[in-house]
């Protein structure tokens, strides 16, 4: 994680004692560990799978997700860290332990996100999940709907690009969203391991096929990240490595954070435009990095 932070410019937040703090972030996902990096900051739990009340994770995909996010660095003698270590963390467990789920739980998790917002001061949705954008999950499509439903009640919902690139039109729903902001990767020249799969140039590309905004919106490191290790209990190790678009979302997710902690009468419309201000060229084709890679420096000052 250190590399990834110094690679968009995030260590000086941290210096400066801008942590996330009072900040929610919802994570919709495979659920939360009780790990040690996240000390007394998970605020919320919902189970709709199993209605289980304590936090649990039997994949390690959401707990590696909110370490990127929010982990303190407690286990690592602080050198492992996530973006916004100070922040609020709510995990809603939409997805199974082999890390699928159905339509109907994403859709109940939204839910419950708007319905709850203000109980737990939730101003960020990370969403490090997608299905491909075919028939019947285009942007009229019902998921779609909820989540831009998510972003009218004034939240910042940020969404993975997913892994079915380089072909262009490759953007998974609902990442395909006109409103939200879609993460890329911007390090997916390396070859990584996701989910079993050797893969690279895995990142998602735009355009949407039903119109050509720009798709992504930003990129930020996906591979190789260092994060939370959901399964620490039966492996003995407090952390793991894990690729993809799901790492680049919730280091753009803790970016915000940090900003709202700043500025926390911002909209999530103006959240949006400052990424789209600070962001770095790299170079690669718009439908590859959106505006380009995330710079924190330029998105705090």
């Amino acid at each position: 994680m250190l590399h990834a932070i110094a690679t968009v410019h995030g260590e000086g937040a941290h210096k400066k004692k801008i942590t996330g703090k009072g900040i929610g972030v919802a994570i919709l996902d495979t659920g939360i560990t009780p790990h040690p990096d996240f000390d007394n900051r998970i605020l919320g739990f919902c189970d709709f799978l199993k209605n289980r009340s304590i936090p649990y994770d039997d994949n390690g995909h959401g707990t590696h997700v909110a370490g990127i996010i929010g982990g303190s660095g407690a286990a690592s003698e602080g050198k492992i860290v996530g973006m916004a270590p100070g922040c609020n963390l709510i995990s809603l467990k939409v997805l199974d332990r082999k890390g699928n789920g159905s339509l109907s739980n994403v859709l109940s998790g939204l839910n419950w996100i708007i319905k709850n917002k203000d109980r737990y001061g939730i101003r960020i949705v990370n969403i490090s999940v997608g299905a491909l954008a075919k028939k019947g999950m285009g942007e009229d499509s019902i998921l779609v709907r909820s989540v831009e439903e998510v972003w009218d009640q004034g939240l910042v919902v940020v969404v993975a690009a997913g892994n079915l690139g380089p072909g262009q039109s490759t953007i998974t729903t609902p990442g395909i969203s006109r409103k939200v902001i879609t993460v890329g990767c911007s390090d997916d020249a390396k070859m990584v391991e996701v989910f079993g799969t050797k893969m690279v140039h895995y990142s998602g590309r735009g355009p949407t096929r039903d119109c050509c905004i720009v798709k992504p919106e930003i990129v930020a490191p996906g591979s190789n990240i260092i994060s939370c290790n959901g399964l620490y209990q039966k492996t003995h190790n407090y952390y793991a490595v894990k690729s993809g678009t799901s790492m680049s979302t919730p280091i753009v997710s803790g970016a915000i954070a940090l900003l709202l902690e700043k500025q926390p009468w911002l909209t999530n419309a103006e959240v949006k435009l400052k990424l789209r201000e600070s962001c770095d060229d790299l170079g690669f084709a718009k439908c590859h990095q959106g505006w380009g890679q995330l710079n924190v420096k330029k998105l705090l000052s």
